[in-house]
């Protein structure tokens, strides 16, 4: 499923082309992705302004003219893809439309968003701006990694007394949102902390440094254009490639980077999702 660092790249990809524009139409050619579409979609997006383009956590967020805010989540194989206008160094004519081409704008400037998903697992919403902070997605979400909520302080007080492994405890949304299984890997390697490691036996000053270290790693990933395994594309469909900079995640059996070490690269399983570490390096 796409994290936070992907999905802030589809957003910035989308910024330049959407954000401003009026949608002069507005095609829904489904009722439902994973749970059903908003009553009267379709009509509810025409001749409307896109006044922002906003992220929270894995959800863009586009806060529209008619005082309503269109919320976007990609599931695990949503796509946003441009065309009719330039990306880049990219043109890209509007395609044939596609079997899971479930939602289409077209935009005043000749821009076209479709949004792709073949096994419908993304969703979207409508909700009132003024009051988006209490919709049933948003409300229970933490504060953004990249935010000035987010310190410290707040993560020692929010998860010294859980005796969940650490691991489980970073992908809960309610305490840190927007990271997945990918970046909280990443994470814990580069702090040497196992996934194991239940969150209270882990002293204050190594969970401080977790802080710093969570924000390299999106502001890294974001700077590659996040990470294409299996579905992801970005907004112009290249492929993102911080894959490639991946020092433990999904590379079990490999030599660990660290300098000086021995040890392998192991795969275990928690709560249903492959964690990979260190058990040398990550303690």
């Amino acid at each position: 499923m796409p994290e936070l660092p992907e999905v802030e790249t589809v957003r910035r990809g989308l910024l330049p082309v959407m954000e401003g524009q009026v949608i002069i139409s507005a095609l829904v050619n489904r009722p439902d992705l994973r749970w059903p579409l908003p009553e009267n979609m379709a009509k509810r997006l025409t001749q409307v302004k896109v006044n922002a383009l906003r992220r929270r956590s894995k959800y863009i967020l586009a806060d529209l003219s008619s005082g309503e805010t269109l919320i976007i989540h990609l599931g695990m194989s949503g796509r946003i893809l441009i065309s009719g206008q330039g990306v880049g160094h990219f043109h890209h004519a509007h395609p044939a439309p596609a079997k899971h081409d479930h939602v289409v704008f077209d935009l005043e400037n000749g821009a076209r968003i479709t949004f792709n998903d073949a096994r419908r697992f993304g969703h979207m919403d409508l909700a009132d701006t003024d009051r988006l902070d209490d919709h049933w997605l948003i409300a229970p979400l933490g504060p953004e990694p990249l935010g000035n909520a987010f310190h410290e302080e707040y993560l020692f007080t929010k998860i010294k007394d859980r005796k969940s492994p650490i691991k489980s405890v970073l992908l809960d949304q309610r305490v840190v949102s927007g990271l997945g299984n990918i970046y909280v890997c990443e994470v814990l390697y580069r702090a040497g902390i196992s996934p194991k490691r239940k969150a209270a036996n882990i002293s204050e000053n190594r969970l401080a440094k977790l802080v710093p270290i969570i924000r390299d790693v999106l502001q890294e990933a974001i700077a590659a254009g996040g990470s294409s395994l299996r579905d992801y594309r970005q907004a112009d469909g290249q492929l993102g490639y911080f894959q490639h900079a991946f020092r433990v995640y999904d590379r079990e059996g490999a030599p660990c980077p660290t300098p000086n070490c021995d040890g392998d690269i192991l795969r275990i399983v928690q709560s249903g999702r492959s964690s990979f570490y260190c058990p040398k390096c990550q303690r």
